[in-house]
């Protein structure tokens, strides 16, 4: 198991070429460290003492070389080591986070969510660290050491010996600071985590913080955490900077004895001076890698701390072998279940199951039924093996659960939760989700993790009909028809288009009086003025709507095609209409429906009408005149009816439509997609493509006519497939937060149906439905499982539950009635309480 390996179990683990290559160049570096000493040592005493240049050139040229040898060296050893240490601890956080993967529930309801990613993501990190420069660091500092100190006895003998005289006293009292260190550093760590803890904690219940109004309480807590971590890392930070000052003390000591002692042998003519300045520069040297090894020394109490404490943590065995024992494939059930005195415990001697006997045939279905903190949830999980049960038996066709593999039981068992969770990623990604399980691990997959083996998977049909199922197929049409589609979908696109042509041809008179169609020579009334006169999508944000005003291209054309003027005279008209009508209603959105200015803007537009009663149009800023031919440009005759559009602007428009496309090709072409009936217009969603016009209201009767006849002629294009398939890659956001709580639960139940298990637990799986939803589901459970799956339905609404073949009633973690529906009723036991007593479940 990861937890119980040492941390020099990864240095063992480490590409061993990769060590070897390291150490050849660790000896040659040394060297090259070594080198520059004898050239300053020449230098001095026989090329400057001789006065002989080309001694000069050739020394300098060895010393320099050896220093530029010795720096890309360096640099090589740098990456090896960085490469190494990232390796491991890639493969740490792999193999960790698989383990953490297998853990009991339980663990997890007494961890917080942060202080797992801490862990996983920065108490590793050290760890990895130390793998790297578990070998070049100490390898390349001691030969260093070694090397120096050698050369320095070369030297002179005794003024080595003076020079390394220190170092013993250095050895003794390093280690012990650094010891105090390190163990403050454990409670700095300790302090940090505990605290990020009970941030995390205070944040998750932070609804609960605010319907109590206990900041005072919380704020306690945390100062007393945050005073503790104070004190901490107070006396961490004295011990650690005592080390750091003690080692520039020693290291200052050195050069003192050398100039006082090699001074006076030098002038005693007992030590050349060319010896005493490569043996100072040696001397000055030789600190560099006794420091690196004491900051080695530190990031290895550091590492070993992080990564034992990391460890300990998650030193946890699964509740359930994940894998058979032999290499098999999953074996198949066909779904009995037998569960006897099954008793769950919890801590303190709680019980929250207790003597449970319950009995299903192949194909039975089961509602559990009772008051809330029953048990029935608990009893769900303890028969889908997510709790480990603590007495009794459950047993899968004879099979004792608390023994299966759990590759065995997933594979058998569908699960879905009252409150499911979806993944970020696709809709085909959540959907086969649980289907995963069934895969190997080899097996290949592409660059974007997509199974390249498709008969591994379900069928694009079936998964459709599964999605027709659980009522979710809807959603994924219109995600499919929102998709603006990628340039190189040339055939689908071609396609599209001659939809668009049928679509128009077969359905345009049937709703006439819903859409309006795009035609290059008609006015739309239900797009805006700016609309009309680009008729085209921008490419570019400075040509959307909300940024023409401001936009020098834009403006100069108006200008040229003369429609700046009649198109601030429009706003302002509509800015006075507005003013006048609705300048004293509240600021409802409701009645500002038919008016371009929305009810935020009123007050700003109430002031700009009071400007123009005390100067004219064109004695008003560029920033008000801009704010007018806005309104101008928003304009939609077909909504908003408090302003009629002038003949003649209209007209005017309409001629400037060609002006303006003519003139955008010629200076910026790509800035639009402008719209031609044949062809595709590529930032636009397939929808929009095929409408080729825009709705004329928002009703939901309106949209779902329009979609119902996109449908039919998908379908007849035999196209709905691939629209389909292309909503299926909609991305649903973290924790699926781009999907109603509806849509979710019933991805979740789409989940477990795909995989067609044996046995079905559903923990009030539709408890976020409506009731037209909730129907369709059970009555797809009614009319295609049951006999084909046994199912265990933890229920929250009795009036589902009459066809079910069995009713387990339960309370305080007994089931105190079971039995048929009409059976339990005719005895007015505790299920006729329940419902005729409307007791809380």
């Amino acid at each position: 198991m990861v937890t119980k390996r040492s941390l020099f179990y990864w240095i063992k683990q480490s590409n061993i070429k990769l060590q070897i290559l390291l150490v050849v160049i660790i000896l040659v570096t040394v060297a090259a460290r070594v080198f520059p000493l004898e050239m300053q040592k020449r230098i001095v005493n026989e090329a400057i003492s001789l006065k002989r240049l080309d001694l000069l050139y050739m020394y300098c040229a060895g010393f320099i070389g050896s220093v530029l040898l010795a720096s890309l060296l360096k640099y090589a050893i740098n990456v090896i080591q960085t490469y190494i240490g990232e390796v491991a601890l890639a493969r740490m956080r792999r193999e960790l986070y698989a383990h953490v993967m297998t853990l009991p529930l339980s663990f997890f309801r007494k961890s917080s969510p942060g202080t797992v990613i801490a862990c996983i993501v920065q108490e590793l990190s050290s760890a990895g660290e130390f793998v790297g420069q578990a070998v070049a660091v100490p390898v390349t500092n001691v030969l260093t050491l070694l090397a120096f100190g050698g050369y320095l006895f070369v030297l002179n003998p005794m003024l080595a010996g003076l020079s390394f005289a220190l170092y013993p006293l250095l050895i003794y009292i390093l280690p012990k600071l650094q010891r105090r260190t390190n163990n403050w550093n454990k409670e700095r760590v300790d302090g940090t985590r505990v605290l990020s803890s009970k941030i995390n904690e205070t944040i998750t219940g932070i609804h609960e913080v605010h319907g109590n109004g206990s900041y005072k309480i919380e704020n306690r807590k945390f100062a007393k955490f945050v005073q503790h971590l104070f004190r901490v890392r107070i006396i961490w930070t004295l011990y650690r900077q005592g080390v750091k000052v003690l080692n520039n003390l020693f290291q200052n000591m050195g050069p003192f004895i050398l100039f006082l002692v090699g001074g006076y042998l030098a002038i005693k003519g007992r030590f050349d001076l060319g010896a005493l300045v490569a043996f100072l520069s040696a001397y000055e040297k030789i600190y560099d890698p006794w420091r690196e090894l004491m900051d080695f020394y530190q990031i290895y109490q550091d590492a070993i701390t992080r990564y034992s404490k990391t460890m300990d943590y998650f030193d946890i065995e699964p509740e359930f072998k994940i894998d058979p024992d032999e290499v098999r494939d999953p074996i198949d059930l066909q779904g009995v279940i037998d569960v006897k005195n099954l008793v769950f415990e919890v801590e303190g001697g709680i019980r929250l199951l207790n003597g449970i006997d319950l009995h299903l045939d192949h194909g039975q279905h089961l509602a559990v039924v009772g008051f809330s903190g029953s048990g029935k949830s608990t009893l769900a999980q303890c028969i889908g093996q997510l709790y480990k049960y603590t007495g009794g038996n459950v047993t899968l066709d004879e099979l004792e659960v608390e023994d299966m593999a759990k590759s065995d039981v997933i594979h058998n068992i569908g699960i879905v939760a009252q409150e499911p969770f979806i993944f970020d990623g696709s809709i085909k990604e959540n959907l086969l989700y649980g289907l995963e399980s069934d895969f190997p691990a080899d097996i290949p997959r592409d660059d974007s993790g997509e199974v390249e083996d498709k008969s591994k998977l379900p069928s694009l049909d079936r998964m459709i009909e599964v999605l027709q199922q659980v009522g979710i197929f809807q959603d994924v049409l219109r995600f499919g028809l929102n998709t603006v589609l990628a340039d190189d979908k040339h055939e689908l696109k071609e396609k599209l288009i001659a939809i668009r042509t049928t679509f128009q041809r077969d359905h345009g008179p049937d709703l006439a009086d819903y859409l309006e169609f795009f035609r290059e020579n008609k006015y739309l009334d239900y797009s805006s003025v700016a609309a009309n006169i680009t008729f085209g999508n921008p490419n570019e944000e400075r040509f959307r709507l909300e940024n023409l005003p401001t936009n020098e291209f834009f403006l100069r054309f108006l200008d040229t095609a003369q429609l700046k003027m009649p198109l601030l005279t429009l706003g302002v008209e509509l800015a006075r209409s507005t003013v006048d009508i609705l300048g004293s209603l509240p600021p409802d959105a409701v009645f500002f429906e038919q008016s371009p200015i929305g009810s935020e803007e009123l007050e700003e537009y109430k002031e700009l009408v009071g400007q123009l009663k005390k100067r004219r149009l064109n004695d008003l800023t560029d920033s008000e005149k801009q704010k007018f031919l806005a309104l101008g440009l928003r304009f939609q005759s077909g909504v908003h009816k408090m302003v009629a559009l002038p003949e003649f602007l209209e007209h005017m428009i309409l001629e400037a439509r060609e002006q303006f496309k003519r003139l955008v090709e010629e200076e910026i072409p790509g800035a639009f997609s402008f719209y031609q009936k044949s062809s595709y217009i590529d930032s636009q969603s397939i929808l929009d493509n095929i409408l080729f016009g825009k709705a004329k209201t928002e009703q939901h009767q309106v949209q779902d006519r329009i979609n119902q006849s996109i449908v039919m002629l998908l379908i007849e294009e035999d196209l709905l497939e691939t629209i389909a398939g292309i909503g299926m890659q909609f991305r649903v956001g973290t924790k699926g937060d781009r999907l109603s709580g509806g849509q979710k639960q019933k991805l979740a139940i789409g989940r477990s149906f795909i995989k067609e298990p044996p046995v079905l637990i559903m923990d009030e799986a539709t408890s976020a439905l409506d009731n037209r939803s909730q129907s369709r589901i059970q009555n797809l459970i009614e009319n295609k499982w049951k006999g084909r799956s046994t199912l265990i339905s933890v229920v929250h609404r009795l009036d589902i539950i009459k066809n079910f073949d069995k009713v387990a009633v339960m309370k305080a973690g007994k089931i105190v009635e079971s039995g048929h529906y009409d059976d339990l009723m005719q005895k007015k036991g505790m299920l006729y309480e329940l419902v005729h007593g409307n007791r809380v479940q």
